[in-house]
């Protein structure tokens, strides 16, 4: 596991270093390429864990480690992410990636409302992945007009395609290579465990194939490129929805089957914390020290539930009963207050 987690950093390093030529060569924006190229790339181990698991009748492994992923890219890495240097927000994630992302949240409750997620749910998710994408080349190509690149990003082509294109192939394999065998570490001791396959895969398998876009997200808040940080999350959420469950559910023999907690409770959780991210970051366009310490311990409370839940104890009841008297309408009146205030602000 060590060794993973040595791979981890190091593929995260050379795969934010190449993002950030990438987005300099290209005129480009970091967030346009934390959205895409850093984001795509973190979801590899999600894309192979969940078809596999699909393929081998675990359908609640593949659903769960999706819905799991996002609610954990938004509570916990851009919370730890938060703790190290407050997150910048701009205006076009306000405005379009996080309603997007919202909407697509949406859109895979809605779908999975007949307890199964089928090839034509599939394709419209994919349909949707295909949308998505044309709107980053419009906006990348309207940002390169808009501003002219300096002319010293174009001297020695050849040798700048190269060790870009070699950093981000290196950076990608060894995330997916690290994710992997962190994955196989932690699955064989949940089954020892004796856990269920949808809290493996909510939890688990969740938490190890999101450690690429913790990675990524970390380092480029260390080195203080927080727009390809927060785009790292929005984009990796919005790849897993319509990228990894569309993916999935199109090329898998059998529809993937949606349990009834899933449509309860997981799938309303992932679509509530999509929601929470959008005052937060409307207030004053940025994530502070408090707010992400908010969100991990949101995350921390949701674990807790899941593990009393599925185990029977009696704590599963009393947090329920703590989150929806009194966490979640404090929350709600104080995100009330802070999204008005900004709204005045503003206007």
């Amino acid at each position: 596991m060590g060794f993973g987690l040595v791979l981890l950093v190091i593929g995260a390093e050379l795969l934010v270093r190449a993002a950030l030529r990438l987005a300099g060569r290209l005129h480009v924006r970091p967030l346009i390429i934390g959205l895409s190229l850093v984001a795509f790339g973190s979801t590899a181990p999600q894309l192979t864990v969940s078809l596999q698991a699909a393929y081998q009748g675990a359908p609640d492994v593949a659903l769960g480690s999706v819905v799991g992923s996002n609610i954990f890219n938004v509570l916990v890495i851009l919370g730890l992410a938060a703790l190290i240097i407050p997150l910048r927000v701009s205006r076009q994630l306000v405005r379009l990636d996080i309603p997007l992302m919202i909407a697509a949240s949406a859109l895979v409750y809605l779908l999975a409302a007949n307890g199964e997620l089928g090839r034509l749910e599939g394709a419209l998710l994919l349909a949707g992945l295909v949308g998505y994408l044309a709107m980053l080349w419009h906006q990348s190509r309207h940002y390169a007009r808009t501003y002219p690149a300096p002319e010293a990003l174009h001297i020695s082509p050849a040798r700048f395609w190269g060790k870009a294109l070699t950093q981000a192939f290196l950076g990608l394999l060894l995330l997916s290579l690290a994710g992997h065998l962190l994955l196989e570490a932690a699955v064989e001791v949940a089954t020892d465990l004796g856990l269920s396959e949808r809290v493996i895969g909510l939890t688990v398998v969740a938490v190890c194939t999101s450690l690429p876009e913790l990675a990524a997200a970390l380092v480029a808040a260390l080195r203080g490129e927080r727009e390809i940080a927060v785009g790292t999350v929005i984009g990796s959420n919005l790849f897993n929805l319509l990228a990894v469950l569309g993916l999935t559910a199109l090329i898998t023999p059998q529809p993937l089957s949606i349990s009834p907690n899933a449509l309860a409770f997981d799938l309303p959780v992932m679509l509530g914390v999509a929601a929470l991210s959008l005052p937060v970051f409307y207030s004053g366009y940025r994530v502070t020290r408090a707010e992400g310490l908010v969100f991990l311990c949101l995350y921390l409370v949701y674990g807790l539930h899941i593990v009393a839940f599925t185990t029977g104890m009696p704590l599963a009841g009393r947090l329920e009963q703590l989150m929806l008297f009194y966490v979640l309408p404090l929350l709600a009146l104080v995100l009330l207050y802070t999204t008005v205030r900004a709204w005045r602000r503003q206007h």
